[in-house]
């Protein structure tokens, strides 16, 4: 036990840098996830209001403004 603590202790800059770099590792991987859940989301919601203008159930102008509230719900800034 005496001889891992010594080694850490040798390489503290090391583990450090290690540690660091695997959570910057992670955090871009979450939020790659994320943006691809995302985007399929908002594809199926675009897939689905041209669906129903095609069927009839909405209007053209009611499908645009849809759309449009989309967009605007991507402008707000993220943290």
């Amino acid at each position: 036990m005496d001889q891992i603590l010594e080694l850490l202790d040798d390489h503290m800059y090391v583990v450090v840098v290690s540690l660091v770099g695997l959570i910057l590792l992670a955090s871009s991987l979450i939020k790659a996830v994320t943006s691809i859940f995302t985007t399929g989301a908002r594809e199926k919601s675009r897939r689905e209001i041209a669906a129903y203008i095609a069927e009839g159930s909405i209007t053209p102008e009611q499908g645009e403004r849809l759309l449009r509230a989309d967009v605007s719900s991507q402008s707000r800034p993220r943290a």
